[in-house]
């Protein structure tokens, strides 16, 4: 396993960036700031990070809305995350990780009621070919993140992606937090974690690190918290995570400076070593 996450350096020198995140214990990273317009950075980046022997987990892709309604959105869309694709393939980054999208034309992740519907499927699967056919990546894959209103939204919707798509670029990105979405899948996130790692463990890529929390509202209110303040079950997270063949890297995301982060790499590596594994 590798655990990874931002670094809190005032350079953009990739050298400089690759040794941050050694002296952090990070041993993988988010792609520095590159565009595909920079072939010079983008091998300045790989040769840095190599040397360092700190893996380039994922290329952010831009994050927008790849089934806008829109039709001009919606390629424009698919046009940055290509771009963002090309640019994990020169770095070699592990993937390109974007997000489904939704049908609300006033958001990229909103709730709409066709977004779980087999019409919103097969426009997936049909985005995600475009863009491997467009790219033909030859190192990197393309990941979809796991969402709690949209595709893939359960390891059994992820697993059908996988075969609709039919393209050996195409893996999967692990975010366990995003599909627990009610108290059932809460209270039994152990089991959530383990049908994730028994049908799709095989083309896990990547994953990312936070914790999960409910709140004692009448209405169920699920967030997303700091690691260790929630109530995942990192010690299967982990466990299922050690099993995969290689260094698959863990991304911490989302909190709101070092002092968090710290706490966070604190509480991770400290179950790990609680149960005799290691980063």
């Amino acid at each position: 396993m590798r655990l990874g996450g931002p670094v809190f350096v005032d350079t953009d020198d990739p050298a400089a960036l690759a040794r941050a995140h050694t002296a952090e214990g990070f041993r993988a990273a988010y792609c520095p700031r590159v565009t595909s317009q920079e072939p010079e950075r983008m091998r300045e980046i790989e040769r840095a990070f190599d040397a360092e022997g700190v893996v380039i987990a994922e290329v952010g892709g831009a994050w927008g809305n790849m089934i806008a309604p829109d039709l001009e959105k919606r390629g424009a869309q698919i046009d940055i995350v290509c771009d963002r694709l090309a640019v994990a393939d020169e770095v070699g980054a592990l993937g390109c990780v974007n997000y489904s999208g939704t049908y609300d034309p006033a958001s990229s992740t909103a709730p709409h009621p066709k977004n779980l519907t087999d019409e919103c499927f097969d426009l997936i699967v049909e985005v995600v070919r475009r863009i491997l056919d467009t790219v033909k990546p030859k190192r990197a894959s393309f990941l979809l993140e796991m969402m709690p209103s949209v595709f893939p939204d359960s390891a059994d919707s992820y697993a059908a992606l996988l075969k609709a798509v039919d393209r050996p670029s195409f893996r999967v990105h692990l975010d366990p937090v995003n599909i627990i979405t009610s108290p059932r899948r809460f209270f039994n996130n152990r089991n959530v974690i383990k049908e994730c790692f028994e049908k799709l463990g095989h083309a896990i890529v990547s994953c990312h690190g936070k914790d999960i929390v409910m709140y004692p509202t009448f209405t169920v209110e699920i967030q997303e918290c700091r690691p260790g303040t929630g109530s995942l079950d990192y010690r299967t997270y982990l466990t299922e995570l050690n099993r995969l063949p290689g260094d698959v890297p863990m991304m911490m995301e989302h909190l709101s400076g070092k002092e968090e982060y710290d706490l966070a790499k604190g509480y991770i590596t400290g179950v790990a070593n609680e149960i005799g594994l290691s980063f």
